[in-house]
């Protein structure tokens, strides 16, 4: 008998462990019948998703989880997260969807589906503005006397890792300080999505500027990532091409742009 069991358990072993859902049948049904959709958010990134010190969550994105909830009938409801955590957040199944600038990226696209794209952008430079001209290719940040900050997770810390081996890299904690860092002179440049790098220019005026690359070093997507589920992707993305085509989504957009 000691014989039999121990392979067994070796299998058992060998076997992934997958939670079950909190409640039986799909994702989307489980968000009508409790009447909230859990809208994962990071609250740190501009003009997407910024959460204010009273609490309330502003941003374009912000204003489209609304909406879809408005939609589907039910409840918005925010849920804090971070770059670095997202992932295992999203893998607890802590929120339906995530928003607020999430980009496409294979890992998360192997957990779950995104929805259409919302934002075409690419990884830019902002520096000071006497700087501007002095950080224009990956090339002149990788030096050893280049200060570069990043944020920690996801896309803007694997790409500093991945393009500026040389350069002295920090890993600073918040995402909505951060440029604080390079405007007050403790770091030279970061490198991030080109809106958010126009929209930190704006906030910086005449402080912080983008650097004067010939055109983005990447090509990314901004999407809503969404918990696995086919009824759940065919509502947003019908919501989504709805807003796209009317205009509603760029004029949301625009409008969190010229908020500070």
């Amino acid at each position: 008998m000691r014989r039999l069991l121990r392979p067994l358990l070796l299998l058992a072993l060998a076997v992934p462990f997958h939670p079950a859902p909190s409640v039986a049948g799909s994702v989307f049904d489980h968000i009508k019948a409790a009447g909230v959709l859990r809208v994962g958010t990071t609250g740190d990134y501009k003009p997407f998703s910024f959460r204010n010190p009273d609490g309330r969550y502003v941003g374009a994105d912000i204003e489209m989880a609304k909406r879809i909830a408005a939609a589907l009938g039910v409840k918005v409801e925010f849920v804090p997260t971070a770059w670095g955590e997202m992932m295992a957040d999203f893998t607890a199944q802590r929120f339906d969807i995530a928003m607020g600038g999430v980009t496409n990226l294979p890992p998360r696209a192997a957990k779950g589906p995104f929805a259409h794209t919302v934002y075409v952008d690419g990884k830019r430079p902002i520096t000071r503005c006497a700087d501007q001209a002095r950080f224009t290719t990956i090339a002149a940040i990788d030096r050893p006397e280049v200060r570069v900050v990043v944020n920690p997770g996801a896309s803007n810390e694997a790409f500093a890792r991945a393009n500026f081996p040389h350069a002295t890299l920090t890993v600073f904690p918040d995402n909505a300080t951060v440029f604080d860092e390079i405007a007050a002179n403790r770091e030279d440049v970061m490198v991030t999505d080109g809106i958010e790098v126009d929209h930190q220019a704006a906030i910086h005026k005449g402080v912080l500027c983008p650097a004067a690359v010939a055109a983005p070093f990447t090509r990314l997507e901004k999407a809503y990532w969404l918990q696995p589920d086919d009824a759940l992707l065919a509502a947003v993305n019908a919501f989504v091409d709805g807003e796209m085509q009317s205009g509603a989504w760029q004029r949301t957009l625009d409008a969190a742009l010229v908020v500070p």
